[in-house]
């Protein structure tokens, strides 16, 4: 079924018998962010209206901070927004953004493997877990027999959650991270491509 239909995570645990742990693995890898970046989003945060909607919060506070990191791996990666990602008739539907390999072809071609979905959600994190879950199955059975960690980060705008997927373990990061500590979520957005990074590299030099 589509992924928005995922709504309990520990049904998704339990349809695709992943077990779930919790604990700190974030790293953090410092991001110089440009002053313009932090002038544009204190004066969205002061005068625009920026989480009405999902939709909102994606413009407004959630592809700003993945495309700024995004631009300093953008010869490895494409940053999709609301690419259609289908798996089978159980794992389908639209992830707000997916982090995939850049192929050789252009950036017009959806290639695999996929490294990282985000999803949106107005303070509903456990649906939003559960969606991302699926997604980060579909990815993982999508990306074949390469055994590589799939990353997610679920987020209303304000806050950040992240989480990883190592075969059939899911790992949600205890701390999450928030807009209002910009360099400590800059730090942990980088932290996830960069690992995305040496995950390509190593399928590379293979």
């Amino acid at each position: 079924m589509a992924f928005s239909s995922y709504k309990d995570i520990g049904k998704v645990l339990q349809e695709f018998q992943v077990t779930y742990t919790a604990t700190n693995f974030m790293g953090a890898t410092d991001f110089n962010i440009p002053d313009y970046f932090r002038e544009d989003l204190e004066f969205m945060l002061r005068e625009a209206v920026v989480d009405n909607s999902e939709f909102a919060v994606c413009e407004n506070l959630i592809y700003p901070v993945l495309k700024e990191v995004w631009k300093s791996y953008h010869t490895k990666f494409v940053l999709w927004s609301h690419k259609s990602l289908t798996c089978n008739q159980n794992l389908y539907g639209f992830p707000e953004y997916i982090l995939a390999k850049r192929s050789p072809l252009g950036k017009f071609v959806f290639e695999k493997p996929y490294f990282l979905l985000v999803e949106a959600k107005q303070d509903k994190f456990d649906e939003g877990w559960a969606q991302c879950l699926a997604e980060m199955v579909a990815v993982e059975k999508l990306n074949d027999e390469l055994k590589l960690t799939v990353f997610g980060i679920v987020s209303n705008g304000a806050t950040w959650q992240f989480g990883k997927l190592e075969g059939q373990t899911f790992t949600q990061n205890t701390t999450p991270y928030t807009i209002y500590e910009l360099d400590k979520l800059f730090a942990a957005v980088n932290y996830v491509f960069q690992q995305c990074e040496i995950q390509l590299n190593e399928l590379l030099t293979a």
